[in-house]
């Protein structure tokens, strides 16, 4: 037996002798009685009874370990033309005064905060500040509009709110004081206050009383300890996208995450201590929450904090220029990234002008890789390109070539075999486990192992709803996918109506929403089609009301504008079509599947429920004279 299939069995055979072990790598502040309490199906919980705090596991304990003047965070900030670098003391001093700031407002633990700031070093300082006094943190991506965050606002109910005055976009300033302002008029609930970092691009006027400015607040705060939270304590909340519109809020407990991420970070990505580790995301999502922020610190590497694109800032050999600058092991970013460099730069001349000698190991996730991409990228580097795959629900990966262990033969389209910790099968809709080569529901055999969701914030029948009920004893991925003979996993894409439009996931039913609101649209359904840039890209079906006569080209910039400003630039939507009906069942259900194949120019077989097949039929040939359905 190797080592990887060593490994993997004791994680599923024994997890509590296997997860015991990993927790050595943490300080505790009170050892756990359980590694495992399973008492109470599927709410399953990780070492019970242990005391500890992820933040001084990310800070304080490598000060004592004599590890102080390493750095530990590099801001890098192509738009702004600035580098910062902060060392362990540097960062911890930071954080605990801003911890001290928090606790001045009255913040304490068990309280929630939200936190609305673009990629500057303040942003992981707040997340830190917020786990170092067991307050609960819930980031919002700060390309958010105000509707998305006032809907967080209201489900997170936060005491504070702490906000960056503005973001950048490559040249372009984003006013996210204003975006806030907007959503606080939105939302129901109402925080006690808002700490604002001005940033030099945007100084903005702080209503008193209600706004502080953060830089003020810093002059008189003196550092404060961390408090111990029990291992279950909930450290932040992470919103992802359902399929109704509303969001779920992803609740990540403190100890099993604070096991599973050290872990993940040698087993895995083959990061050790002192190591550079790059994350090229934002923390707004759950690789910045995961792989920017806590893994990295915790381990003891340098994190980099990046304020830029992969193209455009200035120019495709971006990344490679922070490689080379910082000495970076391993990058860890979207396909999306990728395939922007490829566009702007298909012979790689870019990568000719730096030194990326100390570069090991490019990890993509957050959307399939495709073939084209990674073979591009693994000829251009001459390095593993390693596709792996998990969710915001997990963490972190659920499947992955796993560096630190055993390094496999790379299947292009396949995220290698399942990571130790996760049973990991492919069944049919009734539950029953499909023989390898055959595509199905990919679900995970419960219980989930740490640093996974235990629930949704407040919202444990909708936990069951989703992910639970839908596979009795798996959790649901909602991916579908196969196995093939030789264990790898090939996950093929959604089988719910959420999106991955670079690397994010988007709900088509908020879409749906937005688009409804128009006067003149009486029905719409939303889907994704494949893009080769984006990964998928929202395309809109709509009816118009009886009696509508307008120019249907207004209707469509009309409804684009809608959904830029109530969900985001980052939904890319662009293309509505007008159709004379939405194509169902006889029970109602829109054919979504059936036109994501249509549009992608994929072989269907028209459904027996399907209530006027003569409607799909006339809506394939619309999407075809239009250029959609036609492989190139």
């Amino acid at each position: 037996m190797n080592n990887y299939e060593a490994i993997f069995k004791k994680s599923i055979q024994e997890p509590e002798l296997f997860w015991d072990e990993s927790a050595q790598a943490i300080s505790w502040f009170k050892k756990y009685d359980r590694v495992l309490d399973d008492s109470n199906p599927p709410f399953y919980r990780w070492f019970v009874g242990g005391q500890l705090n992820i933040c001084y596991n990310a800070l304080d304990r490598h000060i004592e370990a004599g590890r102080g003047e390493q750095t530990a965070l590099i801001w890098d900030s192509p738009v702004t033309n600035q580098i910062k670098k902060y060392s362990y003391r540097e960062l911890t001093e930071y954080v605990a005064k801003f911890a001290a700031v928090l606790k001045s407002f009255g913040v304490k633990k068990g309280d929630t905060v939200v936190i609305y700031m673009s990629m500057v070093p303040e942003a992981v300082v707040a997340m830190l500040a917020c786990a170092r006094i067991g307050a609960i943190h819930s980031v919002v991506f700060g390309g958010f509009a105000a509707n998305e965050l006032a809907v967080r606002i209201d489900d997170a109910k936060p005491k504070l709110i702490i906000a960056t005055s503005c973001g950048i976009e490559v040249k372009r300033i984003i006013d996210y004081k204003s975006i806030l302002d907007k959503a606080l008029e939105m939302a129901v609930y109402k925080p006690e206050a808002c700490i604002i970092f001005q940033r030099p691009q945007s100084i903005v006027q702080l209503k008193q009383g209600f706004e502080y400015d953060w830089n003020e607040l810093m002059n008189n705060a003196q550092p404060v300890d961390c408090v111990s939270v029990e291992s279950t304590h909930p450290l932040y909340i992470l919103y992802t996208s359902g399929t109704t519109g509303k969001p779920k809020g992803v609740v990540r407990d403190s100890g099993g995450y604070a096991v599973a991420l050290r872990w993940s970070m040698e087993n895995i990505y083959d990061i050790k201590p002192g190591d550079v580790f790059w994350a090229a995301s934002d923390v707004g999502w759950v690789v910045g929450h995961s792989y920017i922020v806590y893994a990295p610190l915790i381990t003891g590497c340098t994190t980099i904090v990046y304020e830029g694109k992969s193209v455009g800032t200035p120019d495709p050999g971006a990344f490679w220029r922070v490689i080379s600058q910082h000495r970076v092991k391993a990058l860890f970013t979207a396909p999306t990234a990728f395939r922007a460099i490829k566009r702007e730069d298909p012979n790689g001349e870019y990568l000719k002008k730096y030194n990326i000698s100390d570069f090991k190991y490019l990890f993509l996730a957050g959307e399939r890789l495709d073939p084209d991409t990674y073979y591009w990228a693994s000829n251009l580097l001459n390095r593993p390109v390693i596709d792996h795959w998990w969710q915001t629900e997990t963490g972190w990966p659920i499947t992955a070539n796993c560096m630190g262990i055993e390094q496999f033969p790379i299947k292009a389209g396949s995220s290698t075999k399942p990571v130790p910790g996760y049973s990991v099968h492919v069944v049919d809709a009734n539950g029953n486990i499909l023989a390898p080569e055959q595509e199905g529901l990919i679900v995970i055999k419960l219980p989930l192992p740490p640093g996974t969701l235990p629930t949704l914030w407040n919202a444990e029948n909708r936990y069951l709803e989703a992910y639970i009920k839908v596979i009795p004893g798996y959790y649901f991925t909602a991916d579908g996918g196969y196995i093939d003979r030789d264990g790898y996993v090939f996950i093929m894409g959604r089988v719910d109506d959420v999106i991955n439009v670079a690397g994010h996931r988007l709900s088509t039913g908020a879409m749906e929403e937005v688009i409804s609101k128009h006067p003149d649209v009486a029905e719409c359904a939303v889907f994704g089609i494949e893009d080769s840039f984006k990964g998928q890209l929202p395309l809109g079906l709509i009816v118009l009301k009886a009696g509508v006569n307008r120019d249907p080209n207004e209707i469509k910039q009309e409804i684009a504008q809608m959904v830029r400003n109530q969900i985001g630039p980052i939904a890319c939507y662009r293309d509505t079509i007008i159709v004379e009906r939405l194509p169902k069942t006889r029970s109602g259900k829109i054919l979504r599947g059936i036109l994501r194949k249509i549009a992608d120019g994929q072989s269907y077989t028209m459904p027996a429920t399907i209530d006027d097949p003569a409607i799909l039929i006339e809506i394939e040939e619309k999407l075809r004279s239009l250029g959609f359905g036609k492989k190139v």
